[in-house]
């Protein structure tokens, strides 16, 4: 059946600017770093784009090495851009990013121009793409020059490959270098994408939300619902079929430590008439701190819960304080991560 948008998608979202760029973001994005691999039927990949969409999230979010395997998760959107979105291309935000291990020998991974600029073509080719919107430095290398990587990333704006970049999970001081060094060759970085949730707070005790405010950067949180762990998923253990089943990247340690923390919020979630998803998305973007949440999903009712969560991002000085207390419990916070110095 031939896919039609509904109408009234762009009235189900709010869309922020993301920094000092005209670019302009939905609350909620799409990423495809889980379920979109050969491990998931291509039917509900389709699915999950199309439900995303009418809900008004114009940003798809994708990397070389999602999958499984590595890079099957571009070519499988590259696939659905053709069937469902090949005349809305325009309305989309799409990004990749390149950092983290592609393929063999000393040039398939880190932050080198040869690199990045092979990993972008490759990408674009898989999902049969002219230009990304956004493209990324997956991760800070400390083994190259910070000025080849940004180099790198302003060579494949201006030679029409992407139309904005950004950095993942730079800390602080890093973020800093990037911004001046991308100043001067003229290709301002306008994004971060950093890990931010409820349970992993690095971004504030870092200073990196603050940096980024500063200087006018914008930012997507990844994993704002903790891999899956601030929904109602795991409120009575480990489900069968769960990522923490999978050997991926939720340790099911991770959730039976969490796991009175999480009830917790949930009950206050509810109280305030909220999912816990909903609420634990409602609380990255409170204030307008966060540019974007990033969301995956495994099925389109999933989508569904958490583009809800823009109906109420408004909280009270005593919630706020009594999640910043929860949140504390049992040095729960097991995701902080940032750059290597």
């Amino acid at each position: 059946m031939t896919y039609a948008p509904r109408e009234d998608r762009y009235d189900r979202m709010i869309y922020r600017r993301c920094g000092r760029s005209g670019l302009l973001l939905p609350a909620i994005s799409l990423g495809l770093w889980h379920n979109f691999g050969h491990d998931t039927a291509h039917a509900t990949k389709q699915a999950i784009c199309r439900t995303a969409f009418d809900h008004g999230i114009t940003h798809f979010d994708l990397a070389n090495n999602y999958g499984p395997p590595a890079g099957s998760a571009e070519a499988a959107f590259g696939e659905i851009l053709a069937t469902d979105f090949r005349l809305h291309r325009d309305e989309l935000i799409i990004s990749s990013k390149a950092g983290y291990h592609m393929w063999n020998g000393p040039y398939g991974e880190w932050g080198s121009r040869k690199y990045m600029i092979a990993s972008c073509d490759q990408s674009l080719k898989r999902m049969g793409l002219d230009y990304v919107d956004i493209f990324y430095s997956h991760r800070f290398d400390p083994d190259t020059p910070l000025e080849e990587t940004m180099g790198a990333l302003d060579h494949i704006v201006r030679s029409g490959r992407a139309q904005y970049v950004g950095i993942s999970s730079y800390n602080s001081q890093r973020t800093r270098e990037a911004v001046a060094i991308l100043k001067d060759l003229g290709t301002p970085l306008i994004i971060h994408q950093p890990s931010y949730n409820i349970l992993n707070r690095w971004v504030e005790t870092d200073g990196l939300k603050d940096t980024l405010a500063e200087l006018g950067v914008g930012s997507i949180a990844f994993i704002p619902l903790a891999q899956g762990l601030l929904t109602n998923k795991y409120l009575n253990g480990i489900p069968a079929g769960s990522r923490a089943t999978q050997g991926k990247s939720l340790d099911p340690k991770v959730v039976e430590k969490a796991t009175a923390s999480v009830r917790k919020l949930n009950d206050m979630a509810a109280a305030r008439g909220q999912t816990l998803a909903q609420m634990a998305l409602a609380w990255v973007l409170r204030n307008g701190g966060i540019t974007s949440a990033l969301i995956g999903a495994s099925r389109p009712e999933q989508v569904e819960d958490c583009a809800a969560a823009i109906r109420n991002l408004d909280f009270t000085s005593a919630e706020l304080a009594l999640i910043d207390a929860i949140s504390e419990e049992k040095d729960i916070n097991l995701w902080a991560r940032s750059s290597s110095d």
